[in-house]
């Protein structure tokens, strides 16, 4: 199957690429350095240089390219983390014009499918703990969060309502492993060993895991499995933060996480970050398993951190 990665150098991208050499499938990866495109090609893969809002040199490279299936696995996150500082508009405009640029290049090229990367931390804190796909959105959240998600919602609605196009977006939960905010060297990791990620209030925020590799894993499963839709990609347990931020800092080999207080939280980190530590929902990967016939190898964000960080 020939197909075409947008976003081939980015976290999931480092980790899909290979995969999808490895399936068989005839790959052409881009990104918007040349530097990163020696690595696409060490993987096995083709690779270009292009910028998803250049709409004239995306539709010649993915012409080119004439594949069956597009993969959009482009964002433009920072790469580190500070939720009180964060800027969510470069990622924001990609998910909305560049997805536009994105699917009109693909449906040109005679694509029949695109499967797209969102995020499972996106739904509404109401109701159970856990969440499905017909869940509401967020829309309503604290800034930034909100315009986050409704570039989200609008780019999943672009994705799933092209006529002519086969459109899966998958949620994932929150990376861990090689290359994200969480690993070794990520700046999460360090924070957490300054003790600079406390629980907050009750730490009562319900969080949902997924490892990079089972999240390329689910991708390469969904190019070719699951009807056009929308599909929760995480771990089997959705976990509070008063659990897996201690477990986090042990597999850190860290000092256990401070406690404050959620009014301190609030002042010092801002609404956002309050409302992921204390009302967050997590996600059901039900439908992912039954219908992209995916299981995730790290069952369990515990043994996941113990494996990634040991």
């Amino acid at each position: 199957m020939r197909v075409f990665l947008a976003g081939a150098s980015g976290v999931i991208g480092r980790s899909l690429v290979p995969k999808l050499v490895a399936a068989g499938h005839e790959v052409t990866g881009m990104t918007r350095s040349e530097q990163s495109a020696e690595r696409i090609r060490a993987s096995g893969a083709e690779a270009v240089v292009c910028d998803v809002f250049d709409g004239q040199r995306l539709g010649q490279v993915v012409a080119q390219a004439a594949p069956e299936v597009v993969v959009h696995q482009l964002t433009a996150l920072p790469e580190r983390f500070d939720i009180r500082k964060i800027d969510y508009g470069p990622t924001d405009r990609v998910r909305t014009e560049g997805t536009r640029n994105l699917i009109q290049a693909s449906r040109a090229a005679g694509a029949q499918r695109m499967v797209a990367q969102s995020i499972a931390f996106l739904y509404a804190p109401e109701g159970g703990t856990v969440k499905d796909e017909e869940a509401r959105p967020f829309t309503d959240s604290p800034s930034p969060l909100d315009s986050a998600i409704r570039a989200l919602v609008d780019m999943e609605g672009q994705v799933t309502g092209t006529a002519g196009l086969e459109g899966l977006v998958l949620r994932y939960g929150f990376f861990y492993g090689p290359g994200t905010y969480y690993a070794h060297d990520g700046n999460l990791a360090e924070d957490t060993r300054k003790r600079r990620q406390p629980v907050v209030g009750k730490g009562s925020g319900v969080f949902s895991f997924i490892h990079v590799d089972d999240a390329a894993d689910a991708t390469v499963a969904a190019l070719t499995h699951g009807e056009p839709g929308i599909y929760n990609v995480v771990d089997d347990e959705p976990a509070a933060m008063r659990e897996w931020i201690p477990a986090y800092a042990e597999a850190l080999g860290a000092k256990k996480p401070l406690r404050v207080p959620k009014l301190i939280g609030r002042l010092v980190a801002g609404p956002m970050a309050t409302h992921m530590a204390t009302e967050l929902r997590g996600a059901s990967n039900a439908k992912a398993k039954r219908e992209l016939g995916w299981q995730p190898s790290h069952a369990s964000w515990r043994e996941g951190f113990r494996e990634a960080l040991g």
